[in-house]
């Protein structure tokens, strides 16, 4: 297995690779990772609908999935970058074409939390993470690298399932096909 980069963690520059990897420790199964992307749709879905909702200017919300992109441009790979783009277009016809009641958009941010939360108690896989808790230390930087990051890991698992970042090596888990997360 290849060590991780000795580069800190920072909101800049992202190892996409180690934070896919970090990611499967914990979200190795299809199932969890499917509904993690419904329910951030859904929140996402929720937060573009109270900024429609908020200025009424269609346009608008272009703006932000673009500088989304242009975040996630210099870090991820290509075919995750389209990806998102379809993703943020999709999300965008669908606040336009299906709009909700400004107070629904509301109740549905902290429900889709909760059940992407809940999600884990159903798919339990987990891996040894000792030593991406090394590099990735919980904190603010972490919270919002994955606040940023997450459904760019999340499409490349469904979008690629057999290709593993590097730092995994030729290692595969018999269980799922996956290998173990640390050495």
């Amino acid at each position: 297995m290849q060590s991780l980069k000795a580069q800190p963690l920072s909101l800049f520059r992202i190892e996409f690779d180690e934070l896919y990897a970090r990611h499967l420790c914990r979200h190795s199964q299809r199932g969890i990772n499917a509904i993690h992307l419904a329910a951030l749709f859904g929140i996402w879905y929720a937060v573009y609908g109270l900024l429609h909702w908020a200025v009424g200017l269609d346009g608008v919300l272009a703006v932000p999935a673009l500088s989304y992109l242009l975040i996630l441009a210099p870090n991820v790979p290509l075919r995750v970058l389209v990806a998102m783009a379809f993703f943020l277009g999709v999300l965008i016809a669908a606040v336009l074409l299906l709009p909700a009641p400004w107070w629904a958009y509301l109740l549905m941010i902290p429900a889709l939390a909760k059940i992407q939360s809940w999600s884990h108690r159903f798919y339990t896989a987990t891996r040894d993470m000792t030593e991406f808790n090394r590099k990735y230390v919980k904190g603010r930087v972490l919270f919002v690298v994955l606040l940023i990051y997450e459904v760019p890991i999340v499409l490349n698992l469904l979008l690629c399932p057999r290709e593993l970042p590097a730092v995994f090596g030729a290692e595969r888990s018999s269980e799922t096909s996956r290998p173990a997360c640390s050495s």
